[in-house]
């Protein structure tokens, strides 16, 4: 399978999924959104997959949402991004269900919904300049891709708490010391090095990962609930006088200035 947006290869029994938009460093778009599910619905459904491997095109592994795509929408953009946060929700859930182990190779930075794409991951390889930022308040908007509800049981709630109303950088290097990812490699190194865990895991027991991975999914609670608010939430927001302050700051390259 082959999209626009984002790529599967299939190497023997591992998917490599490519988010590819590496001209706007891999920023969800509804059309993105939509391929995403199709890749996840394609490694789910397919017996001979027993692993994935997640990256993103190019320097970054995704920034998050489209800002311009929002802003191209006006008065519309909350729909719009109600309809892009449906299929991206159905796509983490798929990730999280499967039966094949997930592998998050997050090459330079993981913003905003880049998180959410590599916390729904089952494991986190991170290159040594890759980055981790929220980033949503910082343009007026509020969490969505799982983050509220996977970045709390990863790193505790006070250090979520911190990357969410702070917007602070993680290097790779704090990353692993908070817990967010589970190894750092050299960059030159990250996908033959996600790929050789891939193989690893591939070679393994594939339904007892799967059962494995859905008795920690229902231990956590109500995910898919917690995606469903976080998207309604963000759709509501995205409407607001500081989404668009933010928003037009940020693709003005100025800093926001929110209404009190």
């Amino acid at each position: 399978m082959s999209a626009s947006t984002v790529k599967v290869d299939k190497k023997g029994a591992i998917a490599l999924i490519t988010f590819n938009r590496p001209e706007v460093f891999n920023t969800l778009s509804l059309e993105l959104a939509m391929d995403l599910l199709a890749a996840a619905l394609t490694c789910a459904r397919d017996p001979s997959t027993r692993a994935v491997v997640i990256t993103g095109a190019g320097q970054h592994y995704c920034f998050g949402g489209d800002l311009k795509a929002m802003a191209s929408k006006g008065n519309a953009a909350g729909p719009y991004l109600r309809e892009a946060v449906t299929y991206m929700n159905a796509a983490i859930s798929q990730f999280v269900r499967m039966d094949a182990p997930v592998i998050a190779a997050v090459n330079g930075t993981a913003a905003g919904a880049g998180v959410g794409f590599a916390l729904m991951a089952d494991l986190i390889v991170a290159a040594e300049s890759a980055k981790f930022n929220l980033a949503y308040t910082g343009v007026g908007l509020t969490p969505d891709a799982g983050t509220t509800f996977l970045l709390p049981r990863t790193i505790g709630a006070k250090r979520a708490m911190e990357m969410l109303l702070l917007n602070p950088s993680l290097t790779a290097d704090k990353a692993l010391e908070w817990g967010l990812v589970n190894r750092v490699v050299p960059d030159q190194n990250l996908l033959s090095e996600a790929m050789k865990l891939a193989e690893q895991l591939a070679s393994g027991p594939l339904r007892s990962f799967g059962k494995s991975k859905r008795l920690v999914a229902q231990a956590l609670g109500l995910f898919e609930s917690q995606l469903v608010v976080e998207g309604e939430t963000i759709a509501t927001q995205v409407g607001t006088a500081e989404a668009q302050e933010g928003i037009t700051a940020f693709l003005a390259k100025r800093r926001p200035t929110f209404p009190s």
